[in-house]
């Protein structure tokens, strides 16, 4: 799992240059310099469409995709070395970085109201309608989730998890001990979720890392929602609170 806190998209890293540099302020100025980096501004994506953006390897229930495919409630999504996809489904939207693996749950085949995801290996940021009950599953962590925007980085050893905005009930898979719930306002309080720790401590404080609000904003915006908090006029360079 990557700690290095930098992404492997490039226009990722040109956003956060832009950041560093401040070019982003809000109101119109911030939503035009966002659509020069992004190609275009963001809005609710149309009836039918799922994808707002690919690039690189990008397969869809073993299928390549094109910006055309659909993706179902119980789809199975992958992506190559370098790639990323930005989608929606129903009124769930994510960023999908690279060589990442995502396997979507309906309680119907047929239907784009999610009931959960398992993120199997990679970096997945992800914004879900409020008071929807969601679980979300890793190999060390199950979370469950009510109207949040959430960060996970996952491998077979431990799991990163944001909770950047709502309610998130954690819990580690090998430790019924470790157990805690985050409620945030703003990237509040990042954790690890690991394996093989002594009993109660498989739960730890993390950095905040490979995400930011500008993501945030996109994906929202996908599915006709705003985030729930005011972007500061001064640059962006983190969370609130130190850690």
């Amino acid at each position: 799992m990557s700690r290095s806190g930098e992404a492997d998209d490039p226009r990722r890293r040109l956003l956060v240059q832009a950041l560093a540099a401040g070019f982003f302020g809000g109101g119109l100025a911030g939503s035009e310099a966002l659509a020069q980096i992004l190609g275009r501004a963001p809005s609710k994506l149309p009836p039918g469409r799922s994808i707002y953006r690919l690039s690189g390897s990008v397969m869809v229930d073993g299928k390549p995709a094109t910006v055309d495919t659909r993706i179902g409630g119980r789809s199975t999504l992958e992506t190559g070395k370098g790639a990323e996809l930005v989608y929606a489904v129903g009124q769930s939207a994510f960023v999908m970085r690279g060589e990442s693996r995502v396997i979507l749950e309906a309680a119907q085949p047929d239907s784009v109201i999610l009931s959960g995801l398992r993120l199997l290996t990679g970096r997945l940021l992800s914004v879900f309608a409020a008071k929807r009950p969601m679980q979300l599953k890793a190999a060390t962590a199950t979370i469950g989730i009510r109207g949040t925007g959430v960060y996970m980085e996952a491998d077979p050893e431990q799991t990163y998890f944001c909770t950047c905005y709502g309610v998130a009930d954690i819990a580690s898979t090998t430790d019924p001990q470790s157990q805690e719930t985050v409620a945030a306002q703003h990237h509040d309080r990042p954790l690890y979720i690991v394996k093989d720790a002594p009993a109660g401590k498989n739960i730890r404080e993390a950095p905040f890392i490979n995400h930011t609000d500008q993501e945030l904003m996109l994906i929202e915006a996908l599915v006709g929602r705003t985030p729930p908090f005011v972007f500061p006029k001064s640059d962006y360079t983190g969370p609130r609170r130190n850690y």
